[in-house]
């Protein structure tokens, strides 16, 4: 998605100040030098062919790992640096065959990026400007704020203005049949065959090999065209996407299916659930045509036939006469010599090693063996996920160690322990049950098939990149805003319709998931599929649960204990319990390097992957201590929700000074600069509320990735539910005159009192005694102990609590516990002080966003579903005619431009028309006027504007 400037070869980076904002939103160094912009020119890297590119993938994946410790060692200690943000945003341009009703992508994408770029090159006087680089179509176009924007309340009102700006100077470049409206994918890509754009391009081709599109559409950089190859090529077979059809009264592909009603899925109280990036199953046995789907009420949303999405529990038993438990390992065979060892009766939550037979790694960071060396002993019982440990309290079993041989006896003589193994062991095979064939039949869908790369890269979005004061705030930004991705990318929802079809989802992101999976059979969990090839990473055996672009599976903020001597070697943040594949090595090689637990599992997750461009030239040559090409070639080609930036290197004393960065990546592209800017502006101010507030938004990523699902569902921001974390501040201790109280800081807003459950004394609510006061700032440099300790979970059950919360109660509030984003937004705007005119502004985009959340206003994805069944063409069979995709296509363009009301989209907001003949400033110019002519007839046109006034003003006075 986002393009990097950098020379070639010699690995120079150009930071000229008209590309200073886009630098800051973007990993400047990625991906591996693919080209640069000097003067405009690009100058072309020479991409290696995938069987070539091969034999450097270990070089690249090794010293990638070694840039990023030399990166992270040289500006780790950077602190202080100021809130920059920005935004981008990516545009479609389509030609319009007003005669025929047609609408075609028109592939005049570089040609139109030059022009503007050179017209930006033009105008360095002009206190906003707008930078351009290519995209992964030859139809789109992506945008950013010439300088980024700056930690101040005005810096907010520059969003909008320059989300217009960008809009009327890309108009200033189009043809009089041209339009580029925002909208989030193109309606009819791949339905049209030969004759799907301007100028027209045969389908398939040696790159995608698609029965769809053809290879002209890609932009003609090579570096797209390398990333469409290769991820075939490493796949072992083309992309497969299948998203469920929406089922309309005339539907055809559903008369095969009866008992299926239209519209419905599974009931009133719950949605569709599209398991994108999981349905290899559905496809072995039926084919491209149809999809398995979930519901969001069924207790196995998270699951797929059997494929584990959560971590495993085991229960620690070590079969020995008097042994009380294990050793820690830091690594597999490496003891860690801590009094905090598992005992016997604990449950430890992990996942098995495909590289290392035999062992576990734990949710902690630490490992397991299951078994002794010679395996007559075991050590861990695989147990239900119902299951919870026998001895919650970890109690001290009078040793400090775990080799122990007391006068306890044989451990299977303790009735509850073996009580325990055995109800525990039993109910595992009741959680793994599959599904029966009526079931599965229930759930099967006719699918839109999609083949190529060009389907998911093709859609557009909206995101922001925000730079933070230093690395421990950009990985703790990066969390929380992971916890929102699904939120707002169903509150932005704008993809239903795809191929000519309705779908039954509303967004893109899973479109793209499956559009850029390049793992293989075994990596997704299948038989089959090449040999071992020690070439690519993990052999192409590692399992990988997600695709390379998907939802984090890893927090990242490390947190800290009060037990850091015991808690050196450990991942504190207790919410990661779904499974993190990890190159072990790269895992070993960062904490050898210093780097800490969470952050090493974070950067050996997204090493499981392999670098998908290498270009000749740019491999051994390039400077491991100085620069991050290798890094930066598998960092940027992990495309997830969030995506943490480090620091880019500085190659001269004019470079810029970057700092940590965190980029928000979930967003929908929305028909208006309005709304655009209105949610762009809410992510900023969130970012605000959280860190100044001290809130946290924890809850366990297995609810986050169920979230994501959800968000895809048909109306999903009115009709779904999503897990939200109930107190984003620790509970407050009180007496009810019998035992303590816990209650929610929020809970006397309104003057009501918490009716929260009483927390007993006895009961551990906060091991490190963590409740809410004014005072709880700590000497670490100022962060509070809340923020430090918040992924730990350390508080009681309650305090760590979620629920599932529709949108209006998420933005809105809920009961006196939950206060709702948009009121703790407003809270944060009162205390800052902002300046009137700001806030006007920020209160009609607040009631804006609440309208939505609430129902009030319609997601561009309703908004556009409903435009295609309103239709006088549309024959309710989910097919879009050219005819319909056009008038859509002109409204969408009108709406736009603020020359076509949209009350179901904006309400009572109008949007100012935007003009191409305002794209850029006009010069007060002294140039003397040398035709006398030329003047006259400037005067008589305003003595005949003139006469004109003073006639309507006599008759208005009957003078």
């Amino acid at each position: 998605m986002p393009s990097h400037w950098v020379k070639v070869r010699t690995i120079q980076y150009y930071w000229r100040p008209l590309l200073l904002a886009h630098l800051l939103l973007l990993s400047p160094s990625a991906v591996v030098s693919a080209f640069t912009l000097t003067m405009g020119l690009l100058k072309v890297g020479v991409p290696q062919p995938w069987e070539k590119s091969k034999k450097n993938l270990n070089y690249v994946r090794e010293a990638g790992v070694r840039q990023f410790i030399s990166t992270y060692n040289r500006v780790k200690d950077l602190k202080g640096d100021e809130l920059l943000w920005g935004d981008e945003i990516e545009y479609g341009i389509f030609v319009l065959d007003h005669q025929n009703k047609k609408v075609r992508l028109s592939l005049r994408a570089k040609e139109i990026m030059d022009n503007l770029n050179r017209n930006e090159a033009n105008s360095p006087y002009e206190s906003e400007g707008c930078n351009w680089v290519p995209e992964y179509g030859a139809w789109m176009v992506e945008a950013t704020p010439r300088r980024p924007y700056n930690g101040y309340s005005v810096d907010l009102l520059r969003v909008e203005r320059n989300m217009r700006l960008r809009r009327k100077r890309i108009l200033s470049e189009l043809n009089e049949n041209e339009i580029a409206p925002t909208v989030a994918a193109f309606p009819m890509l791949g339905a049209l065959g030969d004759d799907g754009s301007v100028p027209p391009v045969p389908v398939g081709g040696p790159v995608t090999e698609s029965e769809y599109i053809g290879d002209g559409i890609i932009n003609p950089h090579p570096r797209f065209a390398a990333l469409s190859a290769n991820i075939r090529k490493r796949r072992g077979e083309k992309v497969n996407i299948r998203i469920p059809l929406f089922h309309d009264v005339n539907t055809p592909e559903y008369a095969d299916l009866p008992g299926l009603p239209p519209s419905t899925c599974c009931g009133e109280e719950s949605i569709l659930l599209w398991r994108f990036g999981k349905g290899d199953l559905s496809r072995e046995k039926y084919g491209n045509g149809f999809v398995i789907v979930g519901c969001s009420s069924s207790s196995r949303e998270f699951n797929d036939f059997g494929d584990p999405v959560t971590l495993q529990k085991w229960l620690v038993d070590v079969e020995c006469g008097g042994c009380k438990g294990l050793f820690y390992r830091s690594a597999p065979g490496v003891i860690v010599p801590d009094a905090d060892w598992p005992r016997n009766g604990d449950v430890v939550v992990g996942s098995e090693i495909p590289d290392v037979p035999g062992w576990i790694r734990l949710q902690n960071g630490y490992y397991l063996p299951m078994n002794s060396d010679d395996g007559k002993v075991k050590f861990l019982h695989k147990v239900s996920s119902e299951t919870h440990a026998n001895n919650q309290q970890k109690k001290a079993l009078g040793s400090e160690t775990p080799m122990y041989r007391g006068s306890v006896g044989n451990i299977n003589d303790v009735p509850d322990l073996k009580s325990a193994l055995e109800t525990a062991v039993s109910s595992l095979s009741d959680e793994h049950q599959t599904f029966n064939d009526e079931a599965k039949m229930f759930n099967l869908r006719p699918a839109i098939h999609m083949d190529a790369m060009a389907f998911g890269m093709g859609c557009c979005c909206l995101q922001i990149t925000f730079q933070a004061t230093d690395v421990d705030e950009s990985r703790f930004l990066y969390d929380q805003l992971a916890v929102l991705a699904p939120i707002m990318m169903a509150l932005t929802a704008s993809t239903p319709v795809l191929k000519g079809r309705l779908a039954d989802t509303d967004c893109r992101w899973g479109i793209i998931s499956e559009c850029v999976d390049d793992r293989r059979p075994a990596e997704r969990g299948r038989k089959g599929g090449p040999d071992p090839d020690p070439e690519v990473a993990g052999k192409g055996y590692r399992r990988l649960y997600k695709s390379r672009y998907d939802s984090i599976s890893t927090y990242i903020y490390q947190g800290v204990s009060s037990e850091d001597g015991q808690m050196n070697n450990r991942i504190l943040n207790m919410y990661n319990d779904i499974p993190v594949p990890i190159d072990e090595d790269k895992y070993r090689q960062l904490r050898e390097a210093g780097i800490d637990p969470l952050l090493s599992q974070h950067i050996a997750h997204i090493f499981v992957r392999d670098p998908l461009v290498i270009f000749d030239g740019a491999v051994e040559e390039v400077d491991d201590d100085t620069q991050t090409e290798h890094f930066e070639s598998i960092q940027s080609t992990n495309w997830q929700s969030v995506r943490w930036k480090p620091p880019p290197p500085r190659t001269g004393p004019n470079d810029p000074h970057i700092g940590w960065r965190t980029e928000f990546r979930s967003m929908e592209i929305q028909l208006t600069d309005f709304e655009n800017a209105a949610f762009t502006t809410f992510i900023t101010l969130i970012t605000r509320v959280i860190l100044t507030f001290d809130l946290n938004l924890y809850i366990p990523l297995s609810r986050v990735d169920a979230n994501m699902q959800r968000a895809h569902g048909r109306n999903a921001a009115v009709n779904g539910k999503f897990f939200f974390r109930r107190h984003m501040a620790p509970l407050e201790k009180g007496d009810d005159g019998f035992d303590e109280q816990y209650s929610s800081m929020f809970s006397t807003v309104n003057g009501k009192k918490s009716t929260l459950p009483t927390v007993f004394s006895g009961d551990d609510l906060s091991a490190l005694n963590l409740t809410s006061t004014d005072s709880d700032v700590s000497s670490w440099e100022g962060v509070s102990e809340k923020r430090r300790v918040a992924p730990n979970a350390s508080g009681g059950t309650e305090e760590n609590s979620y629920e599932e919360m529709t949108m209006a109660e998420i933005m809105t509030g809920k009961g006196d516990y939950f206060p709702g984003l948009i009121p703790l937004v407003y809270a944060y705007l009162d205390h800052i002080q902002c300046d009137s005119v700001t806030m006007d502004r920020m209160t009609t985009y607040l009631d804006f966003i609440e309208k939505r959340a609430t129902g009030q206003l319609q997601t561009p994805a309703t908004w556009v579903r409903n435009f295609i069944r309103n239709h006088e063409e549309y024959k309710f069979d989910s097919i879009v005619t050219d005819s319909i995709a056009y008038d859509l296509m002109v409204a969408c363009k009108e709406i736009g431009e603020g020359k076509r009301g949209a009350p179901e989209l904006l309400g009572d907001v109008v949007i100012k028309p935007i003009l191409a003949s305002d794209a850029y400033q006009t010069k007060l110019d002294s140039t003397r006027v040398v035709s006398n002519d030329h003047i006259r007839s400037l005067l008589q046109r305003y003595a005949a504007r003139k006469t004109k006034f003073d006639e309507t003003i006599a008759v208005e006075f009957q003078i």
